[in-house]
């Protein structure tokens, strides 16, 4: 049990990523904000901004840079807007009823950011004594991360500075929590300790991207959920079926408290712009993979412009408009967002129904059943583009699905 209690509004929750510099033409968060309304018709819980922070100018990437080399942490990037905009916006999501968390990237800095010269000793260095580019392990290669330098949390000045800096956006912004950027090569203690300051100011919500267990301890509300993501792109792929999905649900990778939130989604801003986009990992199967990452355990993402079928990977370093064409899927995600958010089957955590596999006779197709307060949902996926027979003697079309509920 975490040390601090889930808010209560995250129990129903759902998460949209909010990309602001492709989200419109102008690229700003004040034209942004003209979206809220339709977010909040669609069902939107909570909104998760990607950082809005000034870019680092040296060694920036492409034309406009990285999020996620940030230059100054207590101020907005101007292309977007200004600290007022951003304190508008926040104050119109939560008179909807939406929160807004912002991502949080703790763990490098642009290379002019002014920390490197005024508290150089905060950064890891080389053999040779110099600031150097950040280099990440992903476990099959090492990544020169060229436009940022890795900060030293050896170093027992920064943990005060960085957390004074997070503190900064409660207090002048009124946030309700922060995503935070590669959280597992940060010490743990550091988001304990950060989190505990934070609970004075206010309750808030915290997501790691990472999948470790402990730090749902006294640090974090929710975890990124891998493994389902690679699942359902293997099912998508016509590799895998039922016998996966029971794998993953019966014996998981790894084991997480009893009411660890987890993070589902078919996909997020880094599987989008470098691995593929919607319709090259799952084609036609993309509306039967959705309803499965909405309804099985965990807190289900939209990116932003999945709701209109964002067939295009966004470049991550220029401008590159989302196009919303027609919407296709926001009626879609309309349902699975209000089910959530009705159906006490599918709370997150705990609170929410345990899964029960059921039998349809075949792999094909994959049927389970949550129960909650007395209240049952019971979800039939095809996981073929083939029609499929089911146990009652229907048919059901291929990518297609069933949900009933009591």
């Amino acid at each position: 049990m975490s040390l601090f209690p889930h808010v209560d509004w995250s129990r129903h929750a759902n998460i949209y990523e909010v990309n602001v510099r492709q989200y419109t033409p102008q690229g700003t968060l004040n034209a942004m904000a003209k979206h809220l309304p339709r977010l909040q018709k669609m069902g939107v819980s909570i909104l998760w901004f990607m950082p809005i922070q000034p870019i680092g100018q040296l060694k920036r990437k492409g034309c406009l840079g990285s999020y996620y080399a940030i230059r100054d942490y207590t101020a907005v990037n101007p292309e977007f807007g200004t600290m007022a905009d951003f304190c508008a916006l926040v104050q119109q999501a939560h008179a909807l009823g939406m929160k807004v968390i912002l991502d949080w990237v703790a763990n490098h800095t642009a290379w002019d950011h002014v920390w490197t010269q005024q508290h150089p000793e905060w950064y890891l260095k080389n053999d040779q004594g110099e600031i150097h580019s950040y280099l990440y392990d992903n476990g099959t290669e090492i990544e020169d991360w060229s436009d940022v330098c890795g900060l030293d949390y050896q170093q027992p000045a920064l943990w005060p500075a960085m957390t004074e800096a997070m503190l900064y956006w409660l207090r002048e912004a009124d946030v309700d929590g922060f995503r935070c950027d590669v959280a597992g090569l940060l010490p743990t203690l550091f988001w304990e300790q950060a989190r505990t300051q934070m609970e004075q100011i206010k309750p808030v919500f915290m997501l790691a991207e990472w999948a470790d267990p402990g730090l749902h301890a006294k640090a974090f509300d929710m975890t990124y959920d891998w493994s389902l993501h690679e699942v359902l792109k293997k099912i998508a792929r016509g590799e895998g079926d039922a016998r996966d999905l029971r794998t993953y649900l019966e014996q998981p990778e790894k084991l997480y408290p009893a009411d660890a939130y987890r993070m589902t989604f078919t996909a997020n801003h880094d599987t989008n712009s470098w691995h593929g986009h919607d319709g090259a990992h799952y084609g036609a199967a993309f509306r039967a993979m959705a309803v499965l990452a909405a309804t099985l355990p965990g807190m289900p993402l939209v990116y932003s412009g999945q709701e209109s079928g964002l067939n295009q990977q966004l470049a991550f370093f220029e401008k590159d408009e989302i196009d919303w064409g027609t919407d296709a899927h926001a009626d879609f995600y309309a349902g699975l967002l209000h089910l959530k958010k009705s159906h006490p089957a599918l709370r997150n955590g705990a609170l929410g129904g345990s899964v029960e596999i059921m039998e349809t006779g075949h792999t094909g197709v994959f049927r389970f059943q949550r129960v909650s307060e007395g209240r049952s949902i019971q979800v039939t996926v095809n996981l073929t583009g083939q029609a499929q027979p089911l146990p009652e003697g229907e048919k059901l079309a291929g990518w297609s699905w069933s949900i009933v509920q009591t």
